[in-house]
């Protein structure tokens, strides 16, 4: 079965080109790798290693880089481009380090402006969908597994506030969800209960479209990490230790034929919602 796309790799080519364009400011100013290192007082190595991008460059490293060039007019602008590159792959740790709640929170812009949204879900029922008490569970697991500061009920209320998107005019939403999350035992039986009989009710929403993939299905495409496409111009994908945004033009074309991939194998409507009570009906022992 072939591997799916390195979500990093846009992260390593903004990385790339930061290097590269520090290996043309040195070139520019006529010094060589040594003669750079000898200038900052750097191991003669790590002028090497940062313009093959094998070590990560620092600000201080850019602003020493650019003086000892003569081309300090240019830091703001490098600057400017590690930063972007940072927040191309961000550890969980880092994101989380004000706790859960701002961590919800901080989706709200993002939801707000995305007039678009199309969502592969191969774990957990997608959290526009969720529920209180699935909310806390998973969140309360999240907590516990990263050793979090316990701010769990004040993110789950977060969370549930960003379902007045469902609701607001000018969103369209795409959610294509795996049959085995309709059985993953997040909370126990009777929260899986509640949980899936919310789901049935929001799909009724006139904004929201929702396929189930079925587990018996045919599997041309394989199953892959959960990711969400914004638009056109980004997408999240949620590893387990850190967040990765994509947004070169070439690795969002491979994630929009992946979702429309996954998309052909997905049931919907009656059929989609045959499942979903299905296993409604397990859970509750009917």
């Amino acid at each position: 079965m072939p591997s799916s796309p390195s979500p990093s790799s846009s992260v390593q080519a903004a990385r790339q080109s930061l290097a590269n364009r520090l290996k043309e400011i040195r070139q520019a100013a006529e010094l060589t790798g040594t003669d750079l290192a000898a200038a900052v007082g750097w191991h003669k190595s790590k002028v090497s290693r940062i313009e093959k991008a094998v070590q990560p460059v620092t600000r201080a490293d850019i602003r020493a880089w650019c003086q000892a060039c003569g081309a300090e007019d240019q830091v703001d602008d490098l600057v400017a481009s590690l930063r972007a590159a940072e927040s191309g792959y961000v550890e969980w740790r880092r994101l989380e380090l004000a706790g859960l709640r701002k961590l919800q929170q901080s989706y709200v812009p993002l939801y707000e402006r995305t007039r678009w949204m199309r969502v592969y879900q191969p774990h957990v029922i997608p959290g526009l969908f969720q529920t209180t008490e699935y909310a806390r569970a998973l969140l309360e697991a999240i907590a516990s597994f990263r050793n979090l500061p316990n701010d769990v009920e004040a993110a789950v209320q977060a969370r549930l506030g960003r379902r007045r998107v469902l609701t607001t005019g000018g969103h369209t939403f795409v959610f294509l969800i795996e049959q085995c999350v309709l059985d993953y035992q997040i909370g126990g039986p009777a929260v899986m209960a509640r949980q899936l009989r919310h789901l049935l009710e929001d799909m009724a929403l006139p904004s929201v479209s929702v396929g189930v993939i079925p587990a018996r299905a045919p599997r041309p495409m394989w199953a892959v990490e959960g990711f969400t496409v914004y638009d056109t111009t980004r997408v999240d994908v949620e590893l387990l230790t850190a967040s990765v945004t994509v947004t070169a033009p070439s690795e969002l074309n491979t994630y929009f034929k992946a979702f429309d991939e996954l998309a052909a194998l997905a049931v919907y409507g009656s059929a989609a919602r045959d499942l979903i009570t299905q296993t409604l009906r397990a859970v509750e022992g009917g």
